[in-house]
């Protein structure tokens, strides 16, 4: 039998860090208190950490990214969009003259 895959809110996640971070857990108790294996805790913070320490450098995280990437293509569309009404008005324009 194959197991489902539990899936954890962000809320979840941040404050199982949290547990560890700030209240001093280790990441062994956290877990299970928690009811999760200490790995997936662990891949938790350490992505907690690499997008902290990205955020300081400047760099965008993955949530961040997926949104400029929205949005550029929205841009792109947009600007499509724009280019095609400028030459309908100017066609139409041509022809009401």
């Amino acid at each position: 039998m194959s197991k489902k895959r539990r899936r954890y809110t962000h809320e979840f996640k941040a404050e199982a860090v949290r547990l560890v971070t700030e209240e001093g857990y280790t990441v062994a108790e956290a877990a299970r208190s928690l009811g999760i294996h200490a790995n997936l805790l662990t891949n938790w913070k350490q992505k907690r950490d690499a997008d902290a320490e990205a955020a300081s450098n400047g760099s965008l995280n993955g949530e961040e990214k997926e949104e400029l990437r929205r949005l550029r293509a929205e841009n792109k569309r947009l600007r499509m969009e724009r280019d095609i009404l400028k030459k309908a008005t100017a066609y139409f324009a041509k022809e009401s003259q």
